[in-house]
């Protein structure tokens, strides 16, 4: 049984408590699907290879290197799975007991550049990551986002950690690292489309960003048992990045109990914010972003 309720503004459907989301995954694979990557360019058919752009930036690191990869990721260049988006569903309860289900759809890997045959998994600091994610009608992910996609992930990866030096921003070691994954998927037959996680910490969208004006929020690299190297950290400037970070990327509109709703609105609205947000409500999460790149 259905009851509609507005929140935010916004009417979503509130389904009974006794009511089953067994079959929601397989419902909203197709609907994650239907248009969310539409702010993607269509990557040129002379692009350059993954290991191409890597040569252009072999010596570079930092903000130069953002740069570089940033252009190349606006104009298209980013592998076609990583526009299969995935379906990650949350089931919780509301104050007043109704169940809420909410699936968000996120990209199978972390941001990469290049094609399906030739592409690297790109760290890369936070202003960055966050125009291209605004670009694209993305956000990042909260911690508990997350947290859900390693639990819901067709494949676990265990961490792979590089001996800490000062050569832990290079090129050469964030290539290194991209081989290792590699490696650890080639037994399991490279499957592009599945959820893949255990491989990277991930740039997360917190609200401790707003009192640490200039830096980073990092969070996860789950081991096997589920427990995450990184707990939510915000000791490196926003420009920092090393081998170990990635961008997962998570669409703009999610599902309340299969309606469609801007995540936005669930990241701020008081009933729903807890469900998504191990931080509770995310006020204006938009807006968040932007001030993390303008």
């Amino acid at each position: 049984m259905k009851k509609l309720v507005s929140v935010v503004g916004v009417a979503i459907y509130i389904l009974s408590a006794n009511t089953s989301f067994a079959s929601s995954s397989n419902q909203n694979s197709t609907t994650c699907a239907n248009g969310l990557v539409r702010e993607i360019p269509t990557r040129r058919a002379k692009a350059p290879a993954g290991s191409d752009v890597m040569e252009q930036v072999l010596n570079l690191s930092g903000s130069e290197r953002d740069s570089v990869v940033t252009s190349q990721v606006l104009s298209g260049n980013v592998p076609s799975f990583l526009r299969n988006l995935i379906p990650v569903t949350f089931t919780g309860k509301l104050a007043d007991g109704q169940a809420a289900n909410v699936t968000i759809c996120v990209t199978p890997d972390y941001l990469a550049v290049g094609n399906d045959r030739d592409f690297v998994r790109i760290p890369m600091g936070l202003p960055a990551a966050a125009e291209i994610a605004d670009e694209f009608g993305f956000f990042l992910p909260t911690t508990k986002m997350v947290d859900a996609i390693y639990s819901q992930a067709g494949i676990r990866l265990a961490p792979s950690p590089m001996k800490p030096t000062s050569q832990m921003s290079s090129t050469g070691y964030l290539l290194t690292h991209n081989d290792t994954v590699d490696g650890q998927l080639a037994p399991l037959g490279n499957d592009l489309d599945a959820l893949t996680a255990g491989q990277k910490k991930d740039l997360v969208l917190s609200v401790r960003l707003r009192s640490k004006p200039g830096r980073v929020a990092i969070y996860g690299w789950h081991r096997t048992n589920g427990v995450p190297i990184q707990p939510l950290s915000t000791v490196h400037g926003a420009l920092y990045a090393d081998y170990s970070h990635g961008v997962r990327l998570v669409s703009e509109t999610a599902y309340v109990n299969g309606r469609a709703v801007p995540l936005a609105d669930i990241m701020q609205d008081p009933r729903l914010a807890q469900i998504v947000s191990s931080e509770g409500p995310i006020n204006n999460a938009r807006g968040l972003q932007a001030s993390l790149y303008r």
